[in-house]
């Protein structure tokens, strides 16, 4: 491995980040740097350019731009509202029952549209306003809302686990997206006992205990939005479709579900399908542009390095483990969820299975602790979004969103040193 490319690669994308470059063209714009200097040949452009073309060109990825059309559908069209009023009903009644309601909400919302952004920006609307009103702290609220939104990341369906799938060689998505049941479910658990702990501190008042027919009522109310998990996952399960026609299928029983709640028409809807497009072109030209940059990294023997460096530190698997996962938290401070994932599964997954752990629990794995990342400042999209909501500040979210932190961090290390946690429910399918 030649320095210099190395230098330059790592170099000229830091600068361009730090001066305010978008990530996709900062990682396109170093990738072509870095390969026309180590050819020394303008060939490298072309190189570059079928790389990203080569890279998007894939029926896995297709499932990607009908799950964020799927979750646009569903943001607009009535359903998380469903969701929190049932969430409401079953635990609103604790001692600071809005937060449970809020990471409940945020789970459900976020399993079905398969969006963090898309749960935290449907539910911290309708939510954030009543906890205020009941005496939350704003800022508590914020950060409960950013950090469950989460779970949709591991909980499936997951666009993150997709690109993880893709990134890894084709480890089954099936069992990418089962894995992500219990991390997810134990995620949000962690959240709300911080919740708990919050609430008692600060007195928070405790709602009306909701009547077993105002539970039945929001119960089936709820339950075409809830069809969705079983649908999709369980059509993947049963093999009646792969992950990319489940996809079309979410789309079609969005689509449905928004016009039975009446809360779609045609002017919504092509606000929809213009605001899926936007997002579509953003993720695929993140997803090309890593691509390209993977693939520039493998020609400068990047990853068999690492690999190298690594193993030569030490050959137990715990502490190989507790090294990856503090560069990926690292990682995740400063580089968003899906180049991080294509970047960085073809330097790590190679160390990990040659220390015999799976590649379907260390893809469960990497993507919480880019969820940890993605909630954390400078880069992290989620809190971004979430403080923007919130009509807050990060700087005040800060304090209440550290405890909800060190709860995920405990979750990701159960699950990295448990392996039987992503690992159970696949085995039990057969997956």
């Amino acid at each position: 491995m030649e320095l210099l490319p190395v230098l330059i690669l790592v170099i000229s994308f830091f600068i361009l980040l730090a001066i305010g470059v978008p990530v996709a063209w900062s990682l396109g714009i170093s990738s072509t740097l870095t390969i026309l200097i180590s050819l020394n040949s303008l060939t490298g452009l072309i190189t570059i350019a079928q790389r990203m073309a080569t890279g998007v060109n894939s029926f896995t990825l297709l499932a990607i731009p009908f799950f964020i059309l799927a979750g646009k559908i569903m943001n607009r069209g009535g359903i998380a509202e469903r969701l929190i009023e049932f969430a409401k009903t079953l635990i609103g009644s604790l001692p600071g029952g809005l937060a449970y309601v809020n990471v409940v909400a945020a789970m459900l919302f976020g399993a079905i549209s398969g969006s963090a952004v898309a749960a935290a920006s449907a539910i911290g609307p309708m939510l954030g306003p009543r906890m205020e009103k009941e005496g939350y702290d704003r800022a508590f609220g914020a950060a409960i809302n950013i950090t469950s939104s989460t779970t949709g990341l591991i909980i499936p369906p997951s666009n993150t686990l997709i690109v993880y799938s893709l990134a890894s060689g084709g480890v089954s998505i099936g069992a990418l997206f089962v894995a992500g049941y219990i991390p997810g479910i134990l995620t949000g658990l962690a959240l709300m006992i911080v919740a708990a702990f919050w609430a008692k501190r600060k007195g928070l008042p405790v709602g009306e205990k909701s009547t077993v027919k105002e539970v039945l009522s929001a119960f089936i109310k709820a339950i075409p939005s809830l069809l969705m998990l079983v649908i999709v996952i369980g059509g993947i399960i049963a093999g009646l479709f792969t992950a990319t026609e489940a996809a079309a299928v979410a789309v079609v029983y969005a689509l449905l579900l928004a016009l039975y709640y009446g809360e779609l028409s045609l002017k919504i809807l092509e606000k929809t399908l213009i605001d899926a497009v936007g997002t579509t072109a953003i993720v695929m030209l993140l997803i090309a542009t890593s691509i390209a940059l993977s693939w520039v990294m493998s020609f400068e023997s990047i990853p068999q390095n690492v690999s190298a460096a690594l193993l030569s530190l030490s050959s137990n698997p715990i502490i190989i483990l507790l090294m990856i996962n503090f560069i990926l938290l690292v990682v995740g401070m400063f580089m968003y969820m899906t180049p991080a994932v294509l970047i960085f599964t073809p330097i790590f997954l190679p160390i990990v299975t040659e220390l015999g752990i799976d590649p379907v629990h260390f893809g469960i794995v990497m993507v919480m602790n880019l969820c940890v990342g993605i909630c954390t400042p400078p880069v992290g999209s989620l809190l971004f979004v979430g403080v923007s909501v919130a009509k807050t500040s990060i700087s005040k979210v800060l304090k209440p969103i550290l405890p909800m932190y060190l709860a995920m961090v405990v979750i990701l290390l159960a699950v990295t040193f448990w392996p039987v946690l992503s690992l159970w429910l696949p085995g039990l399918f057969g997956l």
